[in-house]
């Protein structure tokens, strides 16, 4: 894949005014907590002062965003809106008239775009579940036949469904799908020509989540907000909107589980979340954005984790202290030179070049990545092996080092070894934050197939190595 378009300029944490060993810092705090991490971008002044890629993940690699993607949905409703096509004022019930129920409630003919952008519209918890539910075929007619609970505009909730229905209000009152308007309108001007949308069954854009970008696009969004809406010397996003939604509009409550959450409490705007020092876009598994506006300073990182307030307390602990004091040259080397080693560890073990194995898979457990019963072959091919599973699914896997395949479509990386009598590969689905272990049993011709993290959309692999991957809207 050729290297994408270079989107910012470069330099060092020293020309930048900042400590290159607090970036290190940081670096120590995520390794210390066994933090996951794909990649890492650090922004000042507007040059990227630090950047690195935890291989097999690789700079040119779109990653996927999961909810971060909303932040960028909202600034879609705030193009509609600068277009005169919208008004936070603007009524679910008006714009999109073909989707409501017939019974529906006095509060849900209420519901208007400041109440979906702030996610106030009286649910108590996400509606996404119950609505696909009550209606498969029309997931905005599904959000608002779920009841609400509480008065709009009174309580936050966090709900998939609201920018759902956002997507669809600024698609109907534009004539462009998501992907087209934002594209045209902010992707292209800023230079980005890879963004990728994963869709639901119908073909429209989840808006909720769903969006591919690389590292460098997400920090130039961050970069382009930190701006106030220019890219260069051209306005892309009206000030207005970008300080409208990055301020905060409604207190958020605790987690239900209690866990810690310090900048989870600051409070939401319209589709972004209000930090302790700025804002940041978040989405599940360790995808994140923070603009600080206060140091100049954007920070994007992609990971694989559940982890996502010890991040940002990472950043506030270990970055923000070395803002102001610049290091040396010499201390900028070993760090740019340490992240240019960051990798994950591949499947440690030997090559057994001439042992081939085939095992039937044991697919029961909720979080296999494979039918129960499918059937799994590994045979050696150039140092590393050819895996078969089931008809569909044909992987190229290297011994020591990643090999890419796309069997479906989408890029598969994967590595692999011996261990004793049970063949090991990672199969790493590289545009998301998502991998396969598979382990092979040879003396009981049996083998488990579990993901590091199931993907939100479902288990089934085959459904994630499709380009684009569709499915139904159940992301919880």
């Amino acid at each position: 894949m050729p290297a994408p378009r270079t989107l910012l300029p470069r330099s060092t944490p020293a020309t930048s005014g900042m400590s290159s060993r607090s970036i290190a810092a940081m670096l120590d705090r995520l390794e210390a907590q066994s933090i996951e991490c794909h990649s890492i971008m650090v922004v000042r002044h507007g040059h990227v002062v630090a950047e690195g890629w935890w291989a097999p993940y690789t700079a040119d690699r779109p990653h996927l965003l999961y909810s971060l993607t909303k932040s960028f949905t909202s600034v879609a409703v705030g193009l509609a809106i600068a277009d005169g096509l919208l008004s936070l004022d603007d009524r679910v019930v008006d714009v999109l008239p073909d989707h409501v129920p017939a019974d529906l409630s006095e509060q849900g003919r209420r519901l208007t775009v400041h109440h979906l952008l702030s996610m106030t519209t009286g649910h108590r918890t996400d509606s996404l579940a119950e609505a696909w539910r009550r209606e498969p075929g029309d997931l905005v007619k599904g959000f608002l036949r779920v009841p609400f609970p509480e008065p709009e505009g009174t309580r936050h909730a966090y709900d998939n469904a609201t920018t759902f229905v956002l997507a669809r209000m600024v698609e109907r009152v534009t004539g462009r799908g998501l992907p087209e308007l934002l594209d045209e309108r902010l992707f292209q001007p800023m230079g980005v020509d890879h963004a990728e949308w994963d869709r639901v069954a119908s073909g429209a854009a989840f808006g909720f989540h769903g969006l591919h970008l690389t590292t460098e696009a997400v920090a130039a969004f961050g970069e382009l907000l930190l701006r106030g809406g220019l890219c260069g010397d051209r306005r892309l996003v009206p000030r207005e909107w970008v300080e409208l939604a990055t301020r905060r509009h409604i207190d958020t409550r605790p987690f239900e589980d209690g866990s810690g959450n310090a900048d989870y409490l600051r409070g939401y705007g319209y589709q972004f979340w209000v930090s302790r020092h700025g804002y940041h876009g978040d989405g599940s598994f360790g995808q994140q954005f923070v603009v600080v506006p206060s140091h100049d300073l954007v920070v994007v990182a992609t990971g694989a984790h559940t982890q996502a307030q010890a991040l940002l307390d990472a950043i506030w602990e270990c970055l923000l202290p070395g803002m102001d004091d610049a290091g040396s040259t010499r201390d900028d080397e070993i760090l740019a030179d340490r992240l240019r080693r960051l990798s994950l560890v591949p499947v440690p073990g030997s090559a057994a070049p001439e042992r081939s194995v085939k095992a039937r898979l044991d697919g029961s457990s909720e979080d296999s990545a494979l039918p129960d019963g499918t059937t799994v072959i590994a045979d050696p091919v150039d140092g590393g092996w050819l895996l078969r599973l089931g008809p569909l699914l044909n992987v190229q896997v290297g011994h020591g080092e990643w090999r890419e395949s796309s069997p479906l479509g989408r890029p598969v990386v994967a590595a692999g070894a011996w261990q004793g009598d049970s063949f090991v590969a990672d199969l790493y689905v590289i545009t998301t934050p998502h991998r396969v272990r598979l382990v092979v049993d040879a003396d009981a011709g049996t083998a488990v197939a579990t993901w590091n993290i199931v993907p939100l959309t479902g288990p089934s692999l085959e459904v994630h190595v499709r380009s684009p991957l569709m499915t139904r809207p159940d992301v919880a």
